[in-house]
């Protein structure tokens, strides 16, 4: 990531997070209530930052706090619904029969998998994530999804191509 502004813009985001990290850790740990967490996503949130801004975007920022609060909104959200799926995940171990329970290592797999599964359908709108989730995990077809969605199922059809389109790109991605 080598730009020809880099060292201006790696200043400008030195001296916000130089000035404001600790207090984004205090103020994430408030909302979440655990300081391991609120340290990861505060990086994170540096991070992300660095990695989207523009050198003049990052030198623009006239407040740095509520910037970082926006950004940081975004990512406990997305860690939250981790922590629900995972929780749902390990919930419905509890009713499988002792001897059909996953091993360590597989659950481990299988959390990360649909942690990723999670990731992917993020990246789709709300309406195509619907659609594409009714036809893979409930079955329905796309005339049923038309109808419960009330859209047409030429809608359908182009939600479901914008979900297999995603999926192809994350699998093509990944090299799988």
């Amino acid at each position: 990531m080598s730009r020809p502004a880099d060292s201006a813009a790696s200043q400008a985001l030195g001296g916000i997070y130089t000035q404001h990290s600790q207090w984004l850790v205090a103020w994430l740990q408030r909302k979440l209530g655990n300081r391991s967490d609120a340290a990861d996503i505060a990086q994170d949130t540096f991070t992300r930052i660095w990695a989207g801004a523009r050198t003049q975007a990052i030198q623009d920022i006239r407040e740095p706090r509520a910037y970082l609060t926006t950004v940081a909104k975004r990512l406990v959200v997305n860690h939250l619904e981790r922590q629900s799926l995972q929780q749902a995940y390990l919930a419905s171990l509890h009713l499988l029969p002792e001897n059909t329970v996953p091993s360590v290592e597989a659950r481990a797999i299988l959390l990360e998998t649909l942690e990723e599964l999670d990731a992917l359908l993020d990246e789709l709108p709300a309406k195509a994530r619907t659609a594409f989730l009714l036809s893979q995990l409930e079955g329905l077809s796309y005339e049923e999804i038309a109808a419960h969605m009330q859209v047409s199922v030429r809608t359908v059809t182009r939600y479901m191509a914008q979900g297999f389109r995603q999926c192809l790109q994350v699998m093509l991605a990944s090299g799988t």
